[in-house]
């Protein structure tokens, strides 16, 4: 079976994002929009669509090293109209030390309208193996006990 993302990213799966371009410094998602994701307003939540965001400049960022992941540092978006419906997701790499990318991402609408653009920054990180005694399952060290005799 193959992971579209490289990795298996459980909330991703859970909003249904599809990965169409990763190469390069360039990344496209899909996002087609259900009634569970959006506000009050009808759109689609502002969450979804910075999530969308994050993970388009976080596949860009990884696109030119895939066996590396990234974590966000920071990020900066700006929600220039409502977006609802197929939305698409299109991100690229700005610049990349050894440990940081730097990076930019636009929404689009189905009419090819910008609807929220974000700047951010990653950083690159050794992917870890998943399961029992790895990044995953690994026990975390509990600090001592006091006694208060």
């Amino acid at each position: 079976m193959s992971i579209p993302f490289g990795v298996r990213i459980p909330f991703v799966e859970q909003l249904g994002f599809t990965l169409e371009k990763f190469e390069g410094g360039h990344s496209e998602l899909r996002f087609d929009t259900r009634p569970e994701h959006c506000n009050s307003f009808a759109v689609t939540h502002g969450g979804a669509c910075m999530t969308l965001l994050d993970v388009t400049m976080a596949a860009a960022a990884r696109s030119v090293q895939p066996d590396m992941g990234v974590v966000t540092i920071e990020m900066k978006t700006s929600f220039m109209q409502p977006a609802k419906g197929l939305l698409t997701g299109r991100g690229r790499l700005m610049h990349r030390t050894a440990t940081m990318a730097f990076t930019e991402a636009t929404i689009f609408d189905a009419d090819g309208r910008a609807c929220a653009h974000a700047t951010g920054t990653f950083k690159y990180v050794r992917r870890l193996p998943i399961g029992p005694k790895t990044a995953e399952g690994q026990q975390l060290q509990q600090p001592p006990q006091l006694s208060t005799d």
